[in-house]
């Protein structure tokens, strides 16, 4: 049976902007009540409510909230707890880290801060929803990008980040799944979002589109955590799926080295 997500919560952390506002989208067509957050400012609210209308989905809630700051946590769940009994699935999306430039400029600092906010506020929601509501969501994802098996210029720190989410998420479905809370991660290799831009910069971009049927658009990430919450993949928990359109297959040197060396395919 496909879940009904007709006015049920959900709950999407860095929800503004890129693959979180399309998760957003996705779910909202489905008639779910969306809880957006974003911190700082950074969101055009307007448009945003826009492009929900626009879609037939109820208007969302948008919050400002940075996910790495805990009184920020709280009184966002304070503001939850006003108008709903709990929440039905929670995508965690803030990724922020610190550029990586390589290994001679690697500080303890800015690798504390972002696993602060990239790795550890998808733990602490879940307490906090816990706390909250009495109970967990029925489905918690991690969105992981690349997770930490591959490497890029400027990617280190997005690494080490995603690499402890990852075992944060095995971790929590082992303890949580007797409390009917699905954990799972989803990979997303690479997807052309503001937050790739300004981690790899623009000559990573140019590289990137030689070879764009390779990349999965914010759409395709949407639907698949769509998918995942849907209840037709129930039997997974603690996964890290991969979302790929190829581009495995052309990380393979054999086939990325004659189309950069010598344009072929381009």
């Amino acid at each position: 049976m496909l879940n009904d997500y007709k006015d049920r919560v959900v709950l999407i952390t860095g929800g503004t902007k890129g693959i979180g506002l399309a998760c957003g989208l996705a779910f909202g067509r489905q008639g779910a009540r969306v809880v957006l957050t974003h911190r700082w400012g950074s969101a055009d609210e307007d448009e945003i409510r826009a492009r929900f209308a626009a879609v037939g989905a109820p208007a969302p809630r948008i919050v400002e909230a940075d996910a790495s700051n805990d009184e920020d946590t709280a009184r966002l769940m304070e503001a939850l707890k006003t108008d709903t009994d709990g929440v039905f699935a929670f995508i965690a999306n803030v990724c922020v880290v610190t550029r990586g430039e390589g290994p001679t400029s690697h500080t303890r600092r800015a690798l504390y801060k972002s696993l602060e906010y990239s790795s550890w506020p998808f733990v602490e929601y879940l307490h906090q929803l816990k706390r909250t509501f009495g109970r967990y969501p029925r489905y918690a994802l991690a969105m992981s990008s690349d997770g930490p098996d591959t490497h890029y210029p400027g990617y280190d720190y997005v690494a080490v980040a995603k690499a402890v989410l990852e075992t944060f998420v095995r971790y929590m479905n082992t303890h949580l799944h007797a409390e009917g809370c699905l954990v799972n991660a989803l990979r997303t290799r690479q997807v052309m979002t503001e937050s790739y831009r300004q981690i790899f910069g623009e000559q990573q971009l140019a590289l990137a589109a030689k070879f764009p049927e390779f990349a999965c658009t914010v759409e395709e990430v949407a639907d698949t955590a769509l998918a995942l919450c849907s209840g037709l993949m129930d039997a997974m928990g603690g996964q890290v799926v991969m979302l790929d359109r190829g581009a495995a297959f052309v990380d393979n040197i054999a086939t990325l080295g004659p189309r950069i060396a010598f344009g072929e395919g381009t």
